[in-house]
This record gives structure tokens, C-alpha cells and sequence, in this order.
């Protein structure tokens, strides 16, 4: 996937921190999430395995994104973790009573994007505990996902691929095609279209479908159908092949 390359990109600006994560599966799956969103900063605060980017689980779970696994960076405190970064947004799916501003991650992601000179974290905590509040009191604010209150509990590399996602759609825009088709073939013109019509018409009378002294109005309401479908000149030929071999089936001419 492409994304803008300049300096001051959101792909560029925004590292994604994780705090004394205890399952190095974990860390391996949130390498892939970045990765498929376009991220590639992963900084590591005391993780509880020893060399945990180079364990099996990790390496597993990364799934193709080993490059973000074995550039991250391993620290021993949050300061090293937040060098050079200007903004930081902790994590959390409890509120704290002196918790800094709460707010949404598709919020959160539209103000990184919009503005070039953050230069930001996202700080993830534990799977066990979260943050700690010491942590969280040193971030700008305190993202809360909107998620089931009965049952708001989300895996850690699943809350590092929402918050990725909400990044790249912030910074790139949606991206998704104008057409839901992956691929697209030449559309058929308006002759190509007509002929297929006259030929579908003479099969449907042959097979009895259609009698052409009470047409009724099959054929409006088959036209109506498939003017829905932004016919493509490959369509067009198949169904033409099918009105042929109905007729051949039937000794029509």
C-alpha cells in the first residue's frame, strides 16, 4: 500500500509505544497491524521477555511485518520511549479521576493528521494492567474507545489496529474504489447493449418464456435490471452466448 513519503507524513510522525507487554504474540500481531495500516515505529517499554522481538510467538504473530518487528526499539522508561515526540495519547478502557482530556480515535487521528508539526505517540499498556496512572498523566490525553460497555475489554493488538486504521484514513482519506468491483472491464456501448437485448428477446420467445403477442412488460423490466449492473462488453458477449445456445438448443433462428 502507498502512502505519502514526506517528512512531516502522519506515516512519519506517529510511533506506537507499548508498555510492559507481557505476550510476545503480541507484539509480533501489533507489528503486522501497523504494518498493514503503514506504520513502521514500534518502541517496546520493558517487555517481559528478554529479546521478545526475536521470540517465536513474536516472530510468528508477525506474519510478514518482521521489518517493523526488528526495527523496534527496546527501552527501559516511558521518557525514553517519548524522545522527540511532542504529543502523547494513552490508551485506556478505564477513565482515571486526573486522567488528561478523554477523547475518540477517529478525533484524536483527524488532529495528528491535520497537524504536521505532532510528532506523536500512542502509548498502549499491558495486557494484564493497562497504564499505570504515572504514565497517563504524562500523555496530552486519554483515548477511550466507544466499544460495549458491558464488555469493553480489547486485545492489544487489536486496539493498535483500530487506532492505525483511524490513523491512515485521517491522513490518506478513503480510499475505497468508485467502483465495489476489484477489477473493471470495458464498458459496453449503448449498440452492444441493444443487440445483446434483441438477441435475449428471440431467446425468450423460443423457450416459450416470452409470447411476443402479450409481451407485457418482461422486457422493460429486464432492461430496467441490468442497466443497474453498468454492463461490461465481456457481460454483454456471455449473455449473447447464452441467447445462442438456447436458440441452437431449441432450432430457433
Amino acid at each position: 500500500m502507498n502512502q505519502p513519503q514526506s517528512s512531516n507524513s502522519l506515516f512519519n510522525r506517529l510511533r506506537f509505544v507499548l508498555v510492559g507487554t507481557s505476550h510476545p504474540g503480541n507484539i509480533g500481531a501489533t507489528a503486522r497491524a501497523m504494518k498493514t495500516m503503514g506504520f513502521s515505529q514500534l518502541v517496546l517499554v520493558n517487555p517481559r521477555f528478554q529479546d521478545a522481538t526475536r521470540h517465536e510467538d513474536a516472530i510468528a504473530f508477525a506474519s510478514g511485518a518482521l521489518d517493523v518487528l526488528e526495527a523496534a526499539k527496546v527501552v527501559g522508561s516511558i521518557e525514553e520511549a517519548l524522545d522527540g515526540c511532542n504529543f502523547a495519547a494513552a490508551l485506556s478502557a478505564r477513565l482515571r479521576e486526573f486522567s488528561p482530556p478523554v477523547t475518540a480515535p477517529r478525533t484524536l487521528a483527524s488532529q495528528l493528521a491535520a497537524d504536521a508539526f505532532l510528532n506523536a505517540a500512542l502509548v498502549f499498556g499491558s495486557e494484564r494492567y493497562g497504564l499505570p496512572n504515572e504514565i497517563i498523566e504524562k500523555c496530552n490525553v486519554l483515548i477511550n474507545i466507544p466499544a460495549n460497555p458491558d464488555y469493553s475489554s480489547l486485545n492489544l493488538a487489536q486496539a493498535v489496529q483500530l487506532l492505525a486504521y483511524e490513523a491512515r484514513l485521517a491522513e490518506v482519506g478513503d480510499a475505497t474504489p468508485a467502483s465495489p468491483v476489484g477489477f473493471q472491464g470495458v464498458a459496453a456501448s449503448l449498440d452492444q447493449i441493444e443487440g445483446m437485448y434483441e438477441h435475449l428477446e428471440q431467446a425468450l420467445v423460443a423457450v416459450d418464456f416470452l409470447d411476443p403477442s402479450n409481451p407485457k412488460k418482461l422486457m422493460p423490466r429486464l432492461k430496467r435490471l441490468f442497466s443497474r449492473t453498468q454492463l461490461e462488453t465481456e457481460e454483454v458477449n456471455i449473455l449473447r452466448g447464452i441467447a445462442r445456445q438456447i436458440m441452437l438448443k431449441t432450432g430457433a433462428k
